[in-house]
């Protein structure tokens, strides 16, 4: 039996992930989660280093979810974003920068 709560435990975070996923309301004008991140200078150095198509699907997503949103309209539900599709794409970039920058913090403290 102790051996079924962690499953049954993981299902639920699962649940409560997509639920607040959905809840969170940006899926349903087809934006992706890393579409939505505060544009801090680190964010910001990370979205100038994504590939050029990368780059043009955030800008397309963004325009689109702007112009829905100043129709107070959103996506067809067949067209939202799903929980399970949703690719941290910028994660990566972001990572690289974050890393790059506490390494020249270092050194300039030397």
């Amino acid at each position: 039996m102790a051996s079924r709560a962690p499953a049954a435990t993981g299902r639920l975070l699962v649940g409560f992930r997509k639920w607040y996923y959905n809840a969170c309301g940006f899926n349903k004008l087809g934006l992706l989660r890393d579409d939505t991140i505060n544009e801090d200078s680190d964010v910001k150095e990370a979205i100038r280093r994504l590939p050029e198509p990368v780059y043009n699907d955030r800008m397309f997503r963004i325009k689109r979810a702007m112009d829905l949103s100043m129709k107070h309209q959103i996506l067809p539900k067949d067209q939202w974003t799903k929980y399970e599709e949703d690719a941290h794409y910028l994660e990566p970039y972001l990572e690289e920068v974050v890393r790059e920058r506490k390494e020249r913090e270092e050194w300039q403290k030397k």
